[in-house]
């Protein structure tokens, strides 16, 4: 699972689908393996504006990288290539492969294996 794609999912029970601690979900026992992709400026460049910033920093503190921009680049920051390539790395090249992420406000729990979320709810939580 890429972290790019934990930017965009939310806790699924029912009752958390109003909450403001159902996003963004945390990682817990990650196991993080880096694949090297090629640098693709243009892509970050076009995700930025539909990233929840506060919550990529979340994300990106949970998994011990280096404290990213309180702001969202914007500008002449998106010509800053050092701050390209470290948000693709994060962004494209960080997966987790196996560990489980928490929503805040119920507490459920979503495994990770081999890189791939379980978002499948037992029935008495749909």
């Amino acid at each position: 699972m890429k972290v790019l794609t934990a930017n965009f999912v939310t806790c699924a029970v029912k009752d958390c689908k109003t909450s403001p601690a159902s996003f963004p979900l945390h990682f817990h026992d990650a196991e993080l393996e880096q694949e090297e992709l090629e640098f693709q400026p243009e892509f970050i460049r076009n995700i930025l504006p539909r990233i929840d910033w506060p919550a990529l920093c979340t994300t990106a503190n949970e998994l011990g990288f280096p404290t990213l921009p309180e702001s969202k680049p914007e500008g002449d920051k998106l010509e800053d290539e050092q701050t390209l390539k470290d948000l693709h790395r994060l962004l494209l090249e960080t997966h987790v492969t196996e560990g489980k992420l928490a929503c805040a406000n119920c507490g459920h729990q979503y495994s990770i294996k081999e890189g791939i979320a379980n978002f499948l709810l037992p029935s008495h939580l749909v």
